[in-house]
């Protein structure tokens, strides 16, 4: 059962990294530091923005709008977050019933 708790785990901590490395392409593409029309950074923002789009759109489509401020990373932070917290303490209190 723990596997299965240290799988969850890592696979939301996986997923957080994926959201701040678009979070960070992102920036460095609109400052002009980063060229994104080489294939490599192409790829990478391709790859990023297929992960990540899934669960960023439906929470952009509910925030107001901010003026051009995108929170919805951090909204989807904080909620995966809150997700990681909430299973662990079922877990733990679960173990502690047994």
């Amino acid at each position: 059962m723990r596997a299965l708790l240290w799988l969850f785990d890592t696979l939301i901590s996986l997923y957080i990294w994926l959201v701040i490395a678009q979070i960070a392409l992102s920036w460095l593409i609109q400052f002009g530091i980063v060229n994104a029309r080489q294939p490599f950074v192409m790829q990478i923002g391709d790859f990023l923005y297929r992960i990540t789009e899934p669960a960023l759109g439906p929470i952009r489509r509910r925030l107001p709008d901010l003026g051009g401020i995108d929170i919805s990373p951090m909204v989807l932070i904080i909620g995966l977050m809150f997700i990681r917290m909430l299973v662990h303490e079922l877990f733990f209190s679960m173990m502690r019933a047994l």
